[in-house]
C-alpha cells in the first residue's frame, strides 16, 4: 500500500501553523518582557543605577586630619606624628572578606584585636569605605602586600601619620595615648568627625582635650578603576589640623621626679603655687604609650591592667591614702583659727593619750612623749599627742568644715581625666556611706591624717601651695595659658585670716623640719644651700592591733607603712611645691623627703642656669 495515501495533509498543515504560532506567541511575550524589562531599567530605575554605577567609579572617602603636636613648656616635643603605612579593605570590593583576611593573616599576619577593631569599624562605616584592618605596617609588609596585589581585591596599602611619644614612658601619665576607638565611645561623640578616623585620645592630656587635639575631617572624591583601587582625586576638601598644646610641663623635672621614684610604687606631683602650673605629675611604675597607641594584642594589653603594681594607674591624681602628718600644720591653723588653741598653749605629751572612759590607749609615734609642746614644736617633731588633744577639743563637724577650706576631701579640679575626691569625713559622711554614728575614737585617728581620711597627691600638693601663699587657693593645670602670672580658677575660696603670726609660727615649724635639729627630715638637709619648708607623713595600711608595736621587718613589704612629703621653696617666695608619695616606703623622712629633695635640686639649678638642665637630659 502507498504510504502517502495515508497521509494526513491538512491535519499536518494545521499541527505546523499551530506550532508556529504557538512559537511566535512565546517570542513576541519574550520580547515585550525584555523591552519592558529594558524600559523599566533605564527609566523607573535610572537613578539607582546611576548611582550605584558612580559609586563603582567615584567613592567619597574621609581624610582624617593631622593631630595636633603636644610641647612642654620649654618647647620639648612629648607627642608628634609619624609617617607610616596602614592597610585598608573596602568590604565590598571582595567576594569573601573573611577568607580575604585570612589570607592577608597568612602572608604578614593579623590578631585578634586587630580583626576585632576592624569589625567594629566596618559595622560603624558607610559602604565602599575603606577600613583599616593594621594601622601599622613594617617595610617587609608593605613588600609583600605590593607583591601579592593582585590577588587581594579591595585592598589597599595608604600613607597616614601615627602617633609617637619621643620621652616613652616619661610623663606617660600625664601626657596620656591614643588607642582605637570603640563603639561605646564613638556613642558619645559626633561620628561624623570621626569618619576616616579610627583612633581618640583614651587617657591624660590626649583624652582631656581630644575636642581641641582632633581637628576637623576632610574629605577627597576618588576616581577608581573596576578593582576598586584609586585613580585620580576628582575633588579634595581638605582637613582642618588639630591645635599644638604647650603643657605647664618640664620633662626634664619630670625626668627628676621618675627617677628619683626610681623602682619604687608612687606619685610627685611638682607644681608653681603662684599659678598652679604643674611642672612634673609622676606615676610610677609607668609604661610606654607607643606600645598601647601602636596596638596592643588583646593579652598583652590584659596582662598590663591585670598587673599588681598598675602601671596604667596614675597615683598621682587618683590614688587616695591616708595623708597621715601632712595634715598637722593645716589642722594646727584650724585649730588656732577656731579657738580650740592658741597659738603659743603648751600641752604636755608623755607618748600617751587617754580618753575619759575609755580604755583604748593611743599612742604617740615616740616613746616617752614630748614633753611640754607648742604648736610649732608639735610641727617640727610631729607630735601625735598634741593633735590627739586638738581634734578632741575641735570636734569631727569643726575639723571637716576647716580642713574643706584647704580642700581636703575635694578635688583639685586639675585638667586631667580621672581624678578621685578624697575624703574628708564627718559625722553626716559617716551615718549616710555606712549607717553608723560616729565616735569620738574616730576624731582622734583623722586627727593625725588616718581613719576614714583620705586624699591624693595632686590635692596635697594643692592644699600646700595654698598654705605656702597663706591662704590664697589655686587650681593645679597642665594647659600653659600663654600667661604665666595668671592663675587659673579655683576650687575653694581664700582663708583669710587676721593672725598673721598663725601663718609664720606654722612656716617656722615646717621650715624646722628639714632645718631643725629635731626635725623629722632633717636627714635632707646636708649640703642644703636653699630653705625648704616641709612636712613628713607616714601612713599606715593595716591596723596594728592594741598593745602591739610596729615591726617593720616583720609585716610583708606591700603592708607597710606610707611614706610621704610635702613641701615648698623659696621659703619667702615660694616658687615650687613638691609632694611625693612612696607606697609601702616607711618613713616619710628618709624614703620620700630625698626624692623632693633631688626635685627641689634640679629646678633651683634651672632657676641659676636659665634651663641648662634641659640641655643636660637632652
Amino acid at each position: 500500500m502507498d504510504l502517502g495515501t495515508l497521509r494526513d495533509k491538512p491535519r499536518e498543515r494545521r499541527i505546523i501553523r499551530g506550532r508556529l504560532l504557538t512559537a511566535g506567541v512565546i517570542g513576541t511575550l519574550l520580547f515585550l518582557l525584555l523591552a519592558g524589562r529594558i524600559a523599566w531599567l533605564q527609566t523607573v530605575q535610572y537613578d539607582h543605577f546611576a548611582a550605584q554605577s558612580q559609586n563603582n567609579r567615584v567613592r567619597i572617602a574621609a581624610v582624617a586630619p593631622t593631630r595636633g603636636l603636644i610641647r612642654d613648656h620649654r618647647g620639648h616635643i612629648l607627642a608628634e606624628n609619624q609617617p607610616a603605612f596602614r592597610l585598608t579593605i573596602v568590604p565590598e570590593r571582595t567576594d569573601d572578606l573573611a577568607a580575604l583576611i585570612d589570607e592577608i593573616d597568612a602572608l604578614i599576619g593579623v590578631s585578634d584585636a586587630e580583626r576585632d577593631a576592624f569589625n567594629d569599624a566596618r559595622r560603624r562605616g558607610r559602604g565602599f569605605q575603606a577600613v583599616p584592618l593594621k594601622l601599622q605596617l613594617s617595610d617587609r609588609a608593605v613588600a609583600r602586600i605590593a607583591v601579592n596585589r593582585h590577588r587581594f581585591p579591595g585592598v589597599e596599602v595608604q600613607p597616614h601619620l601615627v602617633r609617637h611619644y619621643p620621652y616613652g614612658p616619661i610623663g606617660a601619665h600625664a601626657v596620656g595615648y591614643v588607642g582605637r576607638i570603640n563603639e561605646s565611645e564613638l556613642r558619645e561623640r559626633d561620628r561624623r568627625r570621626y569618619r576616616g578616623s579610627s583612633v581618640l585620645g583614651k587617657t591624660g592630656v590626649e583624652k582631656a582635650y581630644e575636642d581641641r587635639l582632633r581637628g576637623e575631617m576632610g574629605s577627597e572624591r576618588i576616581e577608581t578603576n573596576a578593582l576598586g583601587r584609586p585613580i585620580n582625586v576628582i575633588e579634595r576638601d581638605p582637613p582642618v589640623p588639630g591645635e599644638d598644646l604647650t603643657l605647664t610641663l618640664d620633662i626634664d623635672l619630670q625626668r627628676v621626679a621618675e627617677q628619683a621614684l626610681g623602682e619604687r610604687r608612687g606619685a610627685v606631683v611638682a607644681l608653681d603655687p603662684r599659678t598652679g602650673a604643674i611642672r612634673a605629675l609622676a606615676s610610677q611604675p609607668s609604661f610606654d604609650p607607643n606600645q598601647i597607641s601602636q596596638g596592643l594584642d588583646r593579652a598583652t594589653f590584659q596582662a598590663l591592667q591585670s598587673d599588681v603594681d598598675q602601671p596604667l594607674f596614675n597615683r598621682a591624681i587618683a590614688g587616695r591614702y591616708p595623708p597621715g602628718s601632712l595634715v598637722k600644720p593645716f589642722l594646727g591653723i584650724a585649730g588656732v583659727a577656731s579657738g580650740a588653741v592658741d597659738v603659743d598653749e603648751e600641752i604636755y605629751s608623755d607618748g600617751t593619750y587617754r580618753l575619759p572612759n575609755v580604755s583604748r590607749v593611743w599612742r604617740d609615734w615616740k616613746r616617752g612623749g614630748h614633753g611640754e609642746v607648742d604648736l610649732e614644736k608639735a610641727i617640727v617633731e610631729s607630735v601625735d599627742s598634741y593633735y590627739y588633744e586638738l581634734a578632741r577639743r575641735m570636734g569631727i563637724d569643726a575639723m571637716h568644715d576647716w580642713m574643706t577650706r584647704f580642700g581636703f576631701g575635694l578635688e583639685s579640679g586639675v585638667d586631667l581625666p580621672g581624678e578621685r575626691q578624697g575624703i574628708m569625713p564627718s559625722r553626716e559622711w559617716k551615718t549616710e556611706t555606712l549607717g553608723e554614728p560616729w565616735y569620738q575614737g574616730e576624731t582622734l585617728n583623722t586627727g593625725i591624717g588616718q581613719g576614714f581620711m583620705l586624699a591624693t597627691p595632686i590635692q596635697l600638693a594643692t592644699s600646700t601651695a595654698m598654705l605656702a601663699n597663706r591662704g590664697a587657693p589655686i587650681r593645679p593645670h597642665l594647659i600653659d595659658t600663654g600667661d604665666e602670672s595668671a592663675p587659673s580658677p579655683v576650687k575653694t575660696r581664700p582663708l583669710m585670716l587676721e593672725d598673721e603670726t598663725l601663718w609664720q609660727t606654722t612656716i617656722n615649724g615646717m621650715v624646722d623640719v628639714v632645718h631643725g635639729d629635731s626635725g623629722t627630715a632633717r636627714g635632707i638637709n646636708e649640703g642644703l644651700d636653699y630653705r625648704i619648708a616641709g612636712k613628713t607623713g607616714t601612713s599606715q595600711v593595716i591596723n596594728i592591733p592594741q598593745g602591739e608595736e610596729y615591726d617593720e621587718d616583720e609585716i610583708e613589704q606591700r603592708f607597710r607603712d606610707h611614706a610621704m612629703f610635702t613641701a615648698f621653696t623659696p621659703v619667702t617666695s615660694p616658687g615650687l611645691v613638691v609632694t611625693v608619695l612612696v607606697e609601702n616606703g616607711g618613713s616619710g623622712g628618709g624614703t620620700a623627703a630625698p626624692v623632693a629633695r633631688e626635685v627641689m635640686d634640679a629646678w633651683r639649678q634651672q632657676q641659676e642656669t636659665g634651663g641648662e638642665l634641659a640641655r643636660r637630659w637632652r
